[in-house]
């Protein structure tokens, strides 16, 4: 039953809302006070929150300031039988859903409570999605090697500094540069990924700086490139190590003058992004072979990050191990399995030649095969099916 808070300091207004609340399947509280609201506030969860703005002591202005700096999210409704409008725009500028005046017209009351209750169920459902997302994406390990990692990312992410991300396949980059975005500057603006080795070579440009309608012969309309798409983020390049030299030095310039062109225009297009850039290759071999050009990699590698394959963290596997058997479960919507002591052990002694990524897999197979409690003759028997 969703559950609405009532602030007003007239005994009648409070009895009469609670009446037809009630009447409409809701559960009520009242408060004659503003600090009395607030208390309830902290004792318990409100779909929606109704609060008069003239009252005695605290008003509902500083009802909505207090709400706001404790980090009460339910929306407000303010009510009041002295409201103008800058009364009311006080109270939209101050975070309230809605003003409504006395006398209370029934039907707005509410029909602006079920919105109120939508944008609240918005919100709660929004949360949900970025704690389910943000968790998909965490860094989990205590072990000295990726600590170290996790500390390099924390220290690099408020700068603006470019970040070269290195590592065997698998072994999660990935993370690494999202974890940068998320603890930076321009954590609000949008996280672009972009995979150097999956696009053809006679793409990359178009992918990473858009096209003018008729560039070429599929170019039916024009489309803004991975740097435009990233304006204000950052940019990621998964696999840098394979792009080909010709867009190497496009990036090259987009990096030195913040400036890049669309295919088949001239027109310069100013861009705003932080460069990220993860590879799998040995980039001083690359250079030498002359399939890599030097100075893109200076300007790249301002901070160097090396993250260390699973062989080289194997203390981390029983906490990778829950980590990720939560989360499959969760996903699969069915009870959450257990590992046995000697099935870690097992675990511990494989080599790893996918990292995480081949590590997750096993763990999914293991969950779908395997009974509640999964045992080392489970891991045995199918962490490695084709040995």
């Amino acid at each position: 039953m969703s559950r609405i808070l009532v602030i007003d300091d007239e005994r009648s207004i409070r009895n009469t809302l609670k009446d037809i609340l009630e009447y409409e399947k809701y559960q009520v509280d009242l408060a004659d006070t503003g600090p009395a609201g607030l208390d309830k506030l902290k004792n318990g969860e409100y779909d929606v929150v109704l609060c008069d703005i003239k009252m005695p002591g605290m008003d509902g202005i500083e009802v909505l300031e207090k709400m706001d700096e404790q980090g009460f999210d339910a929306p407000v409704v303010m009510i009041s039988g002295h409201g103008n409008i800058d009364t009311a725009v006080e109270a939209i500028k101050k975070g309230a859903f809605d003003f409504i005046e006395k006398p209370l017209d029934l039907n707005r009351l509410l029909i602006t409570i079920r919105n109120a209750m939508d944008k609240s169920t918005l919100v709660t459902e929004t949360k949900n999605l970025k704690k389910k997302v943000s968790k998909k994406y965490e860094i989990v390990g205590k072990s000295d090697a990726i600590r170290k990692v996790i500390e390099m990312a924390d220290r690099v992410a408020r700068t603006d500094a470019r970040v070269l991300i290195t590592g065997s396949n698998g072994t999660g980059k990935e993370l690494v540069a999202r974890r940068i975005h998320d603890l930076s500057l321009r954590s609000g603006g949008p996280f672009v990924e972009v995979n150097c080795a999956a696009i053809p070579s006679e793409l990359i440009e178009s992918e990473l700086f858009g096209h003018e309608k008729g560039a070429f012969t599929s170019a039916i309309k024009q489309r803004k490139g991975k740097f435009e798409q990233a304006n204000g983020g950052t940019l990621f390049l998964d696999e840098i190590g394979d792009m080909s030299l010709s867009a190497q030095a496009k990036v090259l310039r987009a990096l030195q003058e913040n400036i890049i062109s669309r295919v088949g225009s001239d027109n310069a297009i100013k861009v705003d992004v932080r460069v990220v850039a993860a590879t799998n290759k040995n980039l001083s071999e690359e250079i030498e072979k002359n399939n890599f050009r030097e100075d893109l990699y200076h300007r790249l590698s301002v901070i160097l990050i090396r993250v260390p394959t699973l062989n080289e963290r194997v203390e981390d596997i029983p906490l990778l191990a829950n980590h990720f058997i939560q989360q499959i479960c969760s996903d699969y919507g069915i009870p959450e399995k257990s590992l046995a002591d000697d099935a870690v052990k097992e675990l511990q002694k494989i080599e790893w030649t996918g990292n995480i990524r081949e590590f997750r897999n096993v763990i999914e197979r293991l969950i779908i095969l395997c009974d509640k409690k999964i045992t080392a003759a489970d891991v045995l028997a199918y962490a490695a099916p084709l040995k």
